[in-house]
């Protein structure tokens, strides 16, 4: 069973910055992709950043040059720094892999609030 354990969520003022993290453990297998996505209230969710094994890191076009993914595939973390945080950043964010041995599945977590106050 695969777990992925989100943290680093909280309440920041407006120009402010976290660093979420997304810890993942179990019987994992190959990792092809890690993502952040988040959902804001009464809104769809939707794509932050993502990498892909093919080396391509993808990001929102909202969040380019203030947020940075990043990993350590020594201890199957993910990282989502947040720089220059605004109040429509608001959100619950989630991550995700896509990993297995043979065939691949999609993996949630459980999600982490952030708050950005005006």
């Amino acid at each position: 069973q695969v777990q992925l354990v989100e943290s680093g969520g909280g309440l920041v003022q407006a120009g402010g910055s976290l660093r979420l993290s997304c810890a993942a453990s179990g019987h994992i297998g190959s990792i092809d992709a890690w993502g952040w996505y988040r959902q804001a209230p009464g809104k769809q969710r939707e794509l932050v950043a993502d990498w892909t094994s093919g080396g391509n890191t993808n990001y929102a076009d909202s969040v380019k040059g203030r947020f940075t993914i990043s990993r350590n595939n020594a201890k199957n973390t993910m990282y989502l720094q947040m720089n220059s945080l605004k109040p429509e950043d608001t959100a619950v964010y989630y991550c995700k892999i896509r990993a297995g041995f043979i065939l691949e599945y999609d993996y949630w977590g459980q999600g982490t609030q952030v708050t950005v106050s005006s």
